[in-house]
This record gives structure tokens, C-alpha cells and sequence, in this order.
């Protein structure tokens, strides 16, 4: 066994990671720094286009989140989007510098109608070259092998955060709903992107159990998102006092040691982090971002600022190789396309 594969653990135990987030923070960074340069090169951040396919009349009751049908946030109900316009957001995406495209549906989980818009915009993007994301709510074995069979390369589905905090933030769906529809994901072959919410009253207990929920899974998740909570107004947790910046990125650095080859992701809150902030993080070990000026509802950094905080310190995108589909395969996409832009593939949002 390698030095480096001796880092990859699946048996973490709380003692264990409450004390790295007990370390001083020089240590704690230091530390994180190490393990990151011996699984990646640290000047380079995978860069990802999140798009809401979706928007709102969602039935949970997430108290962050803004899409619930529960909460008066005046956010405004949108239908599916249409195939054909997904895609071009797709390509607008690639030509800015994205490697990797994300789709998010505010469903509980998708229903049987929307399997054949959802696969057809996986087969498109994939087409372009991007690698594929999708978050649509809990998914089935079935709805997951229908997924991987279309090509999905990524199904995001976070924990949110420990499983003792959990029901002060959601009711309507258990932990166990969540890791059920992460193990019928892997099982059908699609990458994980599972991570959580910070800053929402959590303690660091809670963090260091989310954190453990994810590193001590049978396979680590290939991409790690970590969320600071954006208080939405009409929200339960829009009052929320702010997470210290340097709680934060401890939160950034102890995912770094506990998964090693995992790409850990700044996620939503990244509009209220200047670029010092930025700076610590990728030296912590974040190395992929959401790129772009809206993540889902909310701000996100314009996609020029990124760029230029990335020249100043030396950071480059990173290169993703995907496979193509082959020429019989992109004329079924390409039909699929053509009718999508016939139906028009929308429906009543408040209705799904």
C-alpha cells in the first residue's frame, strides 16, 4: 500500500475528527495542504454550471430553502424548461469555461412523465462534451438506471448535515430516504455529489458528523459540495446568526483530510465570501466551484470575477475529458432534441 492510499479511510471516528477541528488553524491547514498536493495539483479548480431546470412548488419542507411550496420567499414558480433550451444554456456554459454541467429540479422525486425530458437533456449535454450532473429529488433503483443508461455521469443528492441536527432542519424526508437514494445511485454506476449545509445553527459536533456520514461510506463521494447557508427572507432560518468565516473553511479543510480524492466544492454562499476568503478555501483544499452568475435561486459570483481572482493566484481550470456519444447516437439525440422543441416539453409546475 502507497503513502497516499493509506490516507483513504472509511473508519473515521468522531474523537477523531471533532480533534482535527480542534487543531490550530495554521495546523489544520497545513495538514489539509499536504494531503491535497498528494491527489491533485494544487493550482487547479474544477469548474461546474449549475442550471435550475425547475423552480419551485416543491413539497418538502427544507427550512432553507426558498423552492419550499411551504414558505412565502416571493420566489416565482417556473414550468420544466424545455429540452432544446437546456442545452443551449449547455453550450453557453462550455463557452465561458465550464467542464461540467448540473441541472437541479425542485421535486420531491421525479414522477414517471418526467424521466424522458430529464434522460434526453443528460444525452445532450454529453453530447457537447460536458460532463453531466443532475439533481432531481430522491430517485428510485429504477429511476437511477435510467439515468446511468442516458449517460449521467453525476447525481447530486447532499445529507444537508449530521444525522442528529437533521430533523431540526427537515420532516418531510428521513436520513434514510437520503441514503437510500445515494446507494441506488451508486449502484447504478453514476458518480456521487453528496455534501451539506453549514452555518445553520449547527454545532461542530454536527459538522464533524456530516463530515463522518460521508467519508466513512463504503466509497467516498466523488464530489463534495460545502454549502454556507444563504438566509433567504420568509424563510425559518433567514435569521440565522452568520457562521464565522474561519469555521468555514475548517469545515473546507477537514473534508480535504477525511476524502482525499474527492473534489470538494464552494457551493452556495460564495456570494458573501471575498477573495480572501476564496484564497483560504483553495489552500484548505476546495478545488471545484459553481461557476456562474445564479446558483439554482441565489447569487453566485459573476463568472469574469472568477476568472480573475484565478490569474491572480495562479489557478487554472480544470481539464475534464469526456467521451463523446457516437454518430448513431448523436442523431437519436439530435431527433429528441427537435421534438423536444416541438412539444415544448413543459407542464404546469404547481401541478408535478
Amino acid at each position: 500500500m502507497t503513502a497516499a492510499n493509506s490516507l483513504i479511510r472509511h473508519d473515521w471516528t468522531s474523537q477523531e475528527v471533532q480533534s482535527l477541528f480542534e487543531l490550530p488553524f495554521n495546523d489544520l491547514l497545513f495538514k489539509a495542504q499536504t494531503v491535497h498536493r498528494q491527489f491533485f495539483n494544487p493550482n487547479e479548480v474544477q469548474v461546474s454550471t449549475l442550471l435550475s431546470i425547475k423552480t419551485g412548488a416543491c413539497p418538502e419542507d427544507c427550512k432553507y430553502c426558498p423552492q419550499s411550496n411551504r414558505y412565502d420567499t416571493g420566489l416565482e414558480k417556473e414550468k420544466l424548461m424545455a429540452v432544446e433550451k437546456v442545452l443551449k444554456e449547455a453550450a453557453e456554459a462550455k463557452a465561458t469555461g465550464a467542464t461540467r454541467f448540473c441541472m437541479g429540479a425542485a421535486w420531491r422525486s421525479p414522477k414517471a412523465k418526467d424521466m424522458p425530458y430529464v434522460t434526453a437533456m443528460v444525452k445532450g449535454v454529453k453530447e457537447m462534451g460536458l460532463e453531466s450532473c443532475m439533481t432531481l429529488g430522491m430517485l428510485t433503483a429504477e429511476q437511477a438506471d435510467e439515468l446511468s443508461a442516458a449517460g449521467l455521469d453525476y447525481y447530486n443528492h447532499n445529507l444537508d448535515t449530521s444525522p442528529e441536527f437533521y430533523g431540526e432542519v427537515i420532516t418531510t424526508r428521513t436520513y434514510s430516504d437520503r441514503l437510500t437514494t445515494i446507494a441506488n445511485v451508486r449502484d447504478a454506476g453514476i458518480k456521487v455529489c453528496s455534501g451539506g449545509i453549514v452555518g445553520m445553527g449547527e454545532t461542530v459536533k454536527d459538522r464533524a458528523g456530516l463530515l463522518i456520514q460521508l467519508a466513512n461510506m463504503p466509497q467516498h463521494p466523488e464530489s463534495v459540495p460545502i454549502n454556507m447557508l444563504v438566509r433567504v427572507e420568509g424563510t425559518p432560518l433567514a435569521t440565522e446568526n452568520d457562521l464565522d468565516n474561519f469555521d468555514f473553511i475548517r469545515t473546507i479543510a477537514v473534508a480535504r483530510i477525511l476524502m482525499p480524492e474527492s473534489h470538494v466544492r464552494l457551493s452556495a454562499g460564495r456570494e458573501a465570501m471575498n477573495e480572501e476568503m476564496h484564497a483560504l478555501a483553495y489552500f484548505a483544499g476546495a478545488n471545484s466551484i459553481f461557476y456562474g452568475e445564479k446558483l439554482l435561486t441565489t447569487a453566485n459570483p459573476e463568472a469574469n470575477k472568477d476568472l480573475q481572482l484565478f490569474e491572480r493566484l495562479g489557478i487554472q481550470p480544470e481539464d475534464r475529458q469526456v467521451e463523446r456519444c457516437d454518430d448513431g447516437e448523436e442523431d437519436r439525440i439530435r431527433e429528441q432534441i427537435q421534438q423536444a422543441e416541438h412539444d415544448k416539453f413543459f407542464y404546469d409546475a404547481a401541478q408535478a
